[in-house]
C-alpha cells in the first residue's frame, strides 16, 4: 500500500513526487521504505538526470531527521547519575568516528543499502558538523540514485523498451 502511494506521487507529479517519495523514504527511521522501486518506475517517463538529481536531495534532506532525533536525544540521554556513564561512550564513538574518516564512513552507508539511519543518529548524538553530514549524505544518495536509475535505464534500452 505505501510503495502504491509512492508510485502514485512520482506518476502524478513527477520530478517533485521523485523528491517527495525519496524525502519521506528517507525521514522514516528503522522502517524501510523501498523509495528505489520508484526510481527504477520513473525512468521510462522521466529524464534520468533529474531523477538522479531530484532523488538525491530528497534523500539527503529526509536524512535530517535520524540527525536531528539524535541531536535531540542526546540531552534525553544525559539525565543526571547516567550523564557520566554515557559520556564515555559517545566521546569514544566520536572519537572512532573522527579516526576512521566520519565524513567517508557517512558516504559509504548513505550509498550502499548500510543502515544510514544509524549513522544519522550517531552523527546528531555526537554533534557532528550538520552540514559535513548533509554534504557526505548527498553525495552518497546522489552515487547511489545515479546506479539505480542508470543501471535501470541502460537495462532497459538492452532490452529494447
Amino acid at each position: 500500500m505505501v510503495v502504491e502511494f509512492l508510485s502514485m506521487l512520482a506518476v502524478t507529479y513527477g520530478y517533485l513526487g521523485v523528491f517527495l517519495v525519496s524525502l519521506i523514504s528517507s525521514a522514516s527511521i528503522i522502517i524501510p521504505i523501498p523509495s528505489f522501486i520508484v526510481l527504477i518506475g520513473s525512468v521510462p517517463f522521466l529524464d534520468p538526470p533529474l531523477i538522479v538529481i531530484f532523488a538525491s536531495l530528497g534523500a539527503a534532506i529526509g536524512e535530517l531527521v535520524s540527525y536531528a532525533v539524535g541531536f535531540g536525544g542526546r540531552n534525553l540521554v544525559f539525565i543526571q547519575k547516567q550523564k557520566k556513564k554515557w559520556q564515555k561512550q559517545f566521546d569514544q564513538a566520536e572519537k572512532w568516528f573522527e579516526k576512521h574518516g566520519g565524513f567517508a564512513v557517512i558516504i559509504v552507508f548513505a550509498a550502499t543499502p548500510l543502515p544510514h539511519d544509524v549513522v544519522g543518529l550517531l552523527s546528531g548524538i555526537i554533534e557532528y558538523d550538520v552540514k559535513k553530514f548533509f554534504l557526505a549524505t548527498l553525495i552518497g544518495k546522489f552515487i547511489q540514485s545515479f546506479f539505480i536509475v542508470y543501471i535501470t535505464f541502460y537495462g532497459l534500452s538492452f532490452l529494447g523498451f
